[in-house]
Parts: C-alpha cells; structure tokens; sequence
C-alpha cells in the first residue's frame, strides 16, 4: 500500500498503521493513520508489451537458493495484485482471471491468508502465464487476515519473513520459476512505513535470504531500509483507492476511499502511467514515480476494473512489463 490507511474486513494491503506507542508482546492492535510523503518524478516507457514467460526456468535449471536471475527494471509500467487469499474451502477473489492481466502476483504466503494447496495452484498458474511471483509477507494473523498491528520482537519477525520466503519459494520452484520479489502485507506494510525497527527486521528476513527487489511505499522507512541493506526498491501506487493531498491513502470508514467506478480507475492508471501523476481526492496533483500499480482482486467490479486498465494502458501504447525481468 502506498501509506497508512483505515481498513476494511476483506483489505488486504491497505489497512491501518498502528499508532506510535508500546503495545504489550504479540497482541494485535488497531492502529490510527500516520502521513507519508509520495516520492517525485515521472515512469519511463519501453518496449511494446510482452506477456511470454521469459522468467520462467525449468526446474532443473532453477538457480541457487538465495540468487535471482532477475533484474529490476524501470521500463514501462508493472501491473500487481495480492493472490492465493484463500485458505482450505474459503476463496477471496478470482485468481486466475487477474492471472490472466497482470504482470506481477503478491501470493500470500500462509501467514495472513493462503495454504500449501492454494499457494501451489498459483504458482503453478502463474509460471504458466508468465506472471512474476512474489512473496506477500505478513505477521502471523491468520485470524485478523494480517489487518492489526503486532508488537513482535524484530528478530523474531525477521525469521517470519524468512519462512514465508522460503516457503513460497518451495511452491515457485515446484512450478519451474522462483520467488522474484517481496511486498508486506495490510498492517506489516503500512506499519514498515515509519516503525524503523519493525521496517530493518522485514529487510533482515529477506536480506537473509537473498537479494529480492522489495515493493513498497514511496518514501517509507521499509524502501530506506532495503536500500541501505543493497536490495532493489521498487515504488507503487493504487489504482482503486483515493489519496489525500499528503499522499496517504484515505481511511476506508471515509468518503472517496475507494473507487468503484472503471472509468476513474482507468484514468487513475492511464495518468499515472502517462504523467506520473495521482489526483487526490481534493484536486490536489501528486507527482509519483511508482513503477508498479496495484490493482486490488477484491474490490467491487475488480476483474473488469483490471481488464479495462489493461486495455486502456495498451491503447495507449504504455508498455506493461513486470518491474523485475
């Protein structure tokens, strides 16, 4: 998510922050909103789009644990959702119709939500379609989907991370491919925006594990962190949801929190592509140089909502490539 946001039962990345202060050990709590700044600049365009699985390594020839044969990528613009939400018979979402428009699938990793069997069928699928799997990491909160606040000790989260990583990991080379980045999950991501300790032990956890670009928050203590530590960052921004004129996202308990019309949709992605610009809800022009849009599987309307940004984008002849090649 793109900052500190008010949720809803069924967000996945875009829930509360937690409020500055010191809650007792490994109990969730709710959070209150805190501002983040959007970082400058404008995407860059490249080649046409290509939907081939150029990615995709058989898997006797899957690279070590720990390496990547993917590098990061500032051409064009990245197209993300969260993916393999469900858990035993319970489904959130259409995966395999979003598999079939974006680029880039933030599959959750058992933790908030997802289970060896759905996390498995979406490897496989994505691979399959040549869509870049990462890994959606969260605190451990299968009951609260990922959405409260934990005060877990930062080395312990940090061995969470790492879990979830190398657990999904397994799945992506069952499918012939690998794990190619890393995005938190509702409370940890918007948490990593400004909980510093909380932030360097998400980056210690795949840090530990590699040197996977990390998807995030412009201007967030997550993307310093990973920078600090020599990990490719990566900036995004939402399609479906309104900002303020500071940049955050706004509390979904408030009007103009989400867009649910298609057509404002496509014309939040095809200016952000285009301009690098996002419209507040104020009328407030926001510069942003986010490489990859999220496009949210469980918002009202979000299957047709990401084919019309898809086909508004490629009328357009903005390129849409995944932010790791």
């Amino acid at each position: 998510m793109t900052s500190p946001h008010g949720t809803s039962p069924h967000d996945k990345s875009t829930h509360e922050t937690p409020t500055q202060g010191t809650p007792s050990r490994g109990t969730p709590t709710q959070g209150t909103p805190t501002q983040g700044t959007p970082s400058r600049g404008t995407p860059t365009h490249g080649s046409p789009p290509d939907r081939t699985p150029a990615h995709q390594t058989p898997a006797h020839q899957t690279p070590a644990l720990g390496t990547s044969q993917y590098r990061t990528s500032s051409h064009g613009i990245d197209l993300n959702s969260d993916l393999g939400e469900g858990f035993g018979t319970w489904r959130l979402g259409d995966d395999d119709a979003l598999l079939e428009v974006v680029t880039s699938a933030n599959v959750a990793c058992g933790f908030h939500a997802g289970d060896p069997p759905t996390m498995r069928r979406v490897c496989a699928t994505a691979a399959e379609r040549g869509v870049v799997i990462g890994a959606q990491v969260s605190y451990r909160d299968l009951a609260g989907f990922g959405r409260r606040f934990i005060d877990v000790a930062p080395a312990e989260l940090a061995d969470d991370v790492l879990y979830q990583i190398g657990a999904l990991e397994a799945f992506a080379r069952a499918a012939g491919t690998h794990v190619g980045y890393v995005k938190p999950h509702g409370a940890l991501y918007n948490t990593a925006v400004h909980h510093e300790a909380q932030a360097k032990a998400v980056v210690a956890g795949i840090r530990a594990f590699g040197t996977l670009p990390v998807l995030g928050l412009p201007g967030s203590r997550l993307l310093a962190e990973a920078d600090a530590a020599g990990l490719p960052c990566v900036q995004e921004a939402f399609a479906d949801r309104g900002y303020t004129p500071a940049g955050t996202l706004v509390p979904r308990s408030l009007p103009g929190a989400l867009l649910t019309d298609t057509d404002a949709v496509v014309e939040r992605a095809t200016r952000l592509a285009e301009r690098g610009e996002i419209v507040a809800i104020d009328g407030t022009v926001l510069p942003s140089s986010a490489r990859s849009l999220c496009l949210h599987g469980d918002t009202p309307g979000a299957v047709h909502h990401a084919r019309a940004v898809r086909a508004a984008l490629e009328s357009a002849g903005i390129s849409i490539t995944p932010f790791v090649s």
